[in-house]
């Protein structure tokens, strides 16, 4: 067994279209490359993750009744103030953070969850900087 260096990690580009994809299939797809669990030298203590770079998250389906019954809590470390958001309403303001959120919880509780969440890029609809990276890519479905 060959032991992996960190540079001997080879990182890729994906792009993944989350246009009628269900949240956590996608999330649990994109938590995958970026901890580097596709790769063949797949390390536990080593981030060996690619980039990920998420496009058209205003479109991603929520199965059941999440759309309203989801909450998304936040507390700004005062007594009484706790801010809670449904699905619907983080959808209509910041639809890049309902996958960010689900992606980052897939992510193992370890310093190593931060290096690997800096190589997501996640994007509302089709635009992002970085078209030059895929200029000979297709788009993967999920």
């Amino acid at each position: 067994m060959k032991i992996v260096k960190p540079k001997d990690i080879k990182r890729q580009w994906h792009l993944i279209d989350a246009k009628n994809q269900v949240l956590g299939r996608l999330s649990a797809k994109v938590a995958t490359y970026l901890m580097g669990k596709n790769k063949s030298y797949y390390t536990p203590h080593l981030d060996s993750g690619d980039f990920v770079v998420v496009v058209n998250t205003k479109d991603v389906l929520l199965t059941g009744k999440k759309e309203t019954q989801k909450k998304y809590w936040r507390h700004s470390g005062y007594p009484g103030n706790i801010y809670v958001k449904t699905a619907s309403q983080l959808r209509s303001q910041q639809p890049q953070l309902l996958v960010k959120k689900a992606v980052i919880g897939m992510l193992p509780k370890t310093t190593l969850a931060k290096q690997m969440a800096k190589k997501l890029y996640i994007f509302a609809d089709e635009n992002h900087p970085f078209k030059d990276k895929f200029e000979n890519i297709q788009k993967q479905g999920v």
